[in-house]
């Protein structure tokens, strides 16, 4: 295996042309960027990577934060996680964003990994970290054992009979109620893609989880110009208060005009393939006055389409009472 160090801002461009040698961007490609390398160290070190090229990119220039013009944040992708919810103007103005990087892995986890590097975390699912294990997204057309098998953190919402792995990133749920922006840079030039938009869901492809083409390299998160007065919160459930991935977790955004919601936005992390969106639930709550009942009603709107297995049934609860939990803090 070769590695490869980029270190001006012109190498950003060699990178890129670097890693379009590769036939994918994703399982299985010859060429991969590191950063942190908290995931891709692990999955090398399991044989569940295996690349010819790995190409470190930490000393290009995308480790800063700055306010555009237009009064966005722009997160460069090798901030480090610890960094960025520290933040003061993360903790004022985007709050839910630096709660979810506070409850995600360990103090040293955080000082290691980077922003672009948590975007494409990969799934914890036993089978597919397994190279002894059949498993559709690491090696196509072999089967998914999980979905008989142990289940018990995969998704009950967003699955398909090829894959039911849960997208693990806390941070991915924040920026998704956050309606962030995906910054990439490739072949074909710079393009921003909503986040809604940037993670895959299985259907018959699970090896495709994001719209990165080889040669690909994020470069930068956008997000929206903070909504006055909004109110946010993030809401993790898991099996013990530290270093443990979500079983359900939820991430609130709203607003209020004369008692009523006026705006809200849900996602949810833990119970689907991918950051999870509620429109559904969205609309239940918007216009309407805060109470016990209304959070329940949207947490049912959420989980109409829920599709539990043997060993994840209990989420179907878990995430309504996440769910409501948040809402009730957030609009306590």
């Amino acid at each position: 295996m070769q590695t490869f160090a980029f270190s001006r801002a012109n190498d950003i461009q060699q990178a890129i042309q670097a890693g379009a040698h590769a036939s994918t961007a994703q399982q299985g490609a010859e060429v991969r960027y590191v950063a942190g390398g908290t995931t891709l160290v692990d999955l090398m070190k399991l044989d569940v990577e295996r690349p010819s090229q790995v190409i470190d990119i930490n000393h290009l220039p995308l480790d800063q934060v700055e306010s555009t013009p237009d009064g966005c944040l722009k997160i460069g992708a090798l901030v480090r996680n610890a960094d960025l919810a520290t933040l003061p103007e993360v903790q004022r103005d985007y709050a839910v964003l630096s709660q979810a990087l506070l409850a995600g892995a360990s103090g040293q986890l955080r000082n290691m990994a980077t922003t672009g590097g948590n975007l494409l975390q990969r799934t914890r699912c036993v089978y597919f970290r397994d190279i002894h294990s059949a498993c559709n997204k690491r090696e196509p057309g072999s089967g998914c054992p999980a979905i008989d098998g142990y289940n018990r953190n995969l998704a009950i919402l967003g699955a398909s009979d090829h894959c039911i792995a849960t997208n693990p990133s806390d941070m991915n749920v924040a920026l998704t109620v956050l309606e962030a922006s995906i910054v990439i840079q490739g072949n074909k030039g710079e393009r921003q893609v909503p986040i809604n938009d940037f993670f895959l869901l299985p259907g018959d492809t699970p090896q495709r989880e994001t719209v990165m083409e080889p040669g690909d390299l994020i470069t930068h998160v956008l997000l929206p110009k903070p909504q006055p007065r909004a109110r946010s919160h993030y809401l993790k459930l898991r099996d013990r208060a530290s270093y443990e991935f979500a079983l359900a977790s939820a991430a609130v955004l709203v607003t209020l005009d004369g008692g009523n919601i006026a705006t809200a936005r849900v996602a949810m992390g833990g119970i689907a393939t991918r950051p999870w969106r509620s429109h559904e639930a969205e609309q239940v709550l918007t216009g309407q006055a805060p109470s016990q009942a209304l959070f329940d009603k949207a947490a049912h709107a959420l989980l109409a389409e829920a599709k539990p297995r043997r060993g994840n049934a209990f989420k179907q609860e878990l995430a309504r009472r996440c769910l409501v939990q948040a809402l009730t803090q957030v609009l306590a």
